[in-house]
């Protein structure tokens, strides 16, 4: 009991949210459970249980995020509406037969058409990333109004009391979830992507500071503090980033983001983040179960350690790019440096410099490892281009490097100047 108390109490130190979240779905129950408890409020006859249907909505539409909410809230009330109405029509159409052995044929024939024409709409991926939902709230509807009608003549009635209550129900957890402390899906898909970026940077210089034994930091509890493994949880993001997507674009404009974001660019930008941890990783790999000749790491280490410092600052400065939607002018400087080192050691694989190796056995894991780090800053050029392009679409902030001239009333702001360079005239 301790253990799970603890687990708790870490839960919601990590994420406050989730603990508001919890706190939002039971006041949003207990509102529309008011149905139930204040006849004098609510007319418990004109609903009767199907106030139930109320109550069920907000348990299963109240997500996390708003965008998840207003998905599943859309998914389910249009399918309700729209099953209701089919389902209605498909009674009426039976009624109209004037049999009672046709009835239920008619009826049996329509619940077998419909159900398995959605069912194989559930399988287009377009339909199935964002209304797979709403395809299995509609096929249980229609086929619970279709089959209950044939016995209940008051079909209509039960129809529209049940779209009534579920449209209660996901307007009570719409609200709730976007009026109270709302969470925007949009917002943490920026933040997920941005920092699986700058995981990344930290790994490839934590690579060029440690493996290649190039230490250009102060002391060794700053060495120490260079985690060489923060890219290792980026592989397995795919599905966290789809399912962000897919919950970013039903949401409204919000913060900075506006309502048709291009939220695909981010999905690009993830791909392209993975594949370079996938490289990462490989590279790991070899740098910790390979022996490289003194003289094999002597060719490519002082390359190899600038393309990492230089690739791992600029992936960092495009991660913090990201999270203040700026564009910094000093990333294009590490990319040109990281560019230069690459071309060196491709001069030096070139001129067969890694060809004095006596034994070929010895000469091959300096050779891959370079051919890594070669793709790596390929792959870090992408990551940093693809970003722009996002900067491009969603106009960020360009943080320009040419001196500004400030007229003779001006002031110049206190404080300490970062890592901007800037150059300021006073007149």
């Amino acid at each position: 009991m301790c253990s799970f108390g603890s687990n708790v109490k870490k839960i919601a130190k990590e994420d406050p949210r989730k603990l508001i979240h919890s706190i939002k779905v039971g006041l949003a129950i207990a509102l529309v459970s008011l149905f139930y408890y204040f006849e004098p409020l609510f007319d418990y006859e004109g609903f009767g249980v199907s106030s139930m249907w109320a109550v069920l909505t907000v348990v299963v539409v109240f997500e996390f995020s708003v965008g998840a909410t207003l998905g599943k809230g859309v998914n389910r009330g249009l399918a309700t509406f729209l099953a209701g109405s089919l389902g209605v029509a498909a009674h009426r159409l039976a009624s109209f037969t004037g049999s009672d052995k046709l009835q239920p044929i008619i009826l049996g024939l329509s619940v077998f058409s419909v159900a398995t024409i959605a069912t194989f709409l559930r399988f287009v991926p377009k339909l199935k990333a964002r209304y797979d939902y709403g395809i299995l709230i509609f096929i249980l509807t229609f086929s619970m109004i279709s089959v209950s009608g044939y016995r209940d003549p008051v079909v209509l009635d039960k129809a529209i009391t049940r779209v009534t209550t579920i449209l209660i129900g996901g307007v009570a957890a719409i609200m709730f979830n976007v009026v109270i402390y709302p969470v925007w899906a949009g917002e943490d898909l920026h933040n997920l992507i941005a920092t699986n970026i700058e995981e990344l940077g930290i790994s490839l210089e934590g690579y060029g500071t440690q493996y290649f034994k190039k230490i250009d930091v102060k002391s060794e509890e700053e060495l120490e503090r260079i985690s060489l493994d923060e890219y290792k949880c980026v592989i397995y993001s795919k599905a966290s980033e789809e399912n962000l997507v897919n919950f970013a674009k039903w949401e409204p404009h919000h913060g900075k983001f506006r309502y048709r974001h291009p939220w695909g660019q981010y999905l690009k930008i993830g791909d392209l983040v993975r594949e370079c941890a996938i490289k990462i990783n490989a590279l790991n790999l070899d740098l910790t179960s390979c022996n490289m000749t003194q003289e094999g790491r002597k060719i490519i280490q002082e390359q190899c350690t600038k393309m990492s410092i230089e690739c791992g600052s600029a992936l960092k400065e495009i991660a913090m790019s990201m999270k203040t939607m700026t564009l910094y002018p000093t990333i294009d400087s590490h990319i040109l440096k990281a560019k230069a080192s690459s071309e060196k050691l491709r001069s030096i694989i070139r001129n067969g410099s890694l060809i004095e190796e006596k034994e070929l056995q010895k000469l091959l894991p300096s050779t891959r490892i370079a051919s890594l780090m070669l793709d790596i800053v390929s792959n870090s050029v992408e990551i940093v281009d693809s970003v722009n392009q996002l900067a491009t679409l969603t106009k960020f902030k360009i943080l320009s490097s040419k001196p500004k001239r400030l007229g003779s009333k001006s002031r110049i702001p206190s404080g300490n100047i970062g890592e901007a360079h800037l150059v300021v005239n006073v007149e």
